[in-house]
């Protein structure tokens, strides 16, 4: 019963504090995976943050998500920040609307916002509260090497381009 209980308390910790990593590409092959020390020769892109929040997103666990978003945009400074959700398998109403609040002020502070990877019971939510629209199909991709693929192709410099799809 113990070990039950346990596990029970581990599993909600879990759930009400997700990780969100930040997410490099394994120089010389197309592998995106979480920035760590043991691949220190994995590449970033100067200007662009890729963000992958993991788990079930939820009322419970949406304003720790946030503010791990906002954490990291502040200490990354990105012109362009790209939330690959491929690991979310699922997202709550309110969980939602607190991303869409997130990127309305990033937006509002100058950074351009993609979103990729969202799988298709996620984005049925997001269209329902009407987030995709929001985003435009220009800013939501179907995963994240097409953010990445994207973001290259811009001019250097030019945010206002990934906001009108150019």
């Amino acid at each position: 019963m113990v070990a039950i209980i346990a596990s029970l308390i581990g599993l909600s910790s879990q759930a009400a504090r997700p990780t969100v990593h930040v997410i490099g590409r394994k120089r010389g092959v197309d592998v995106l995976r979480p920035l760590s020390p043991e691949h220190p020769d994995d590449e970033t892109f100067e200007g662009l943050l890729i963000l992958r929040p993991e788990g079930r997103l939820f009322f419970a666990n949406a304003q720790n998500v946030a503010d791990q978003v906002r954490a990291l945009t502040l200490e990354h400074k990105p012109r362009v920040l790209a939330l690959d959700l491929s690991r979310v398998p699922d997202i709550e109403y309110s969980a939602l609307q607190t991303l869409v609040e997130s990127e309305k002020r990033a937006t509002e502070q100058g950074i351009v916002v993609l979103a990729g990877g969202l799988n298709p019971g996620v984005l049925e939510v997001a269209r329902r509260v009407g987030f995709d629209k929001q985003l435009g199909s220009e800013r939501l991709m179907f995963n994240a090497r097409m953010v990445i693929e994207r973001y290259q192709a811009l001019p250097v410099g030019d945010d206002q381009a990934a906001r009108r799809g150019t």
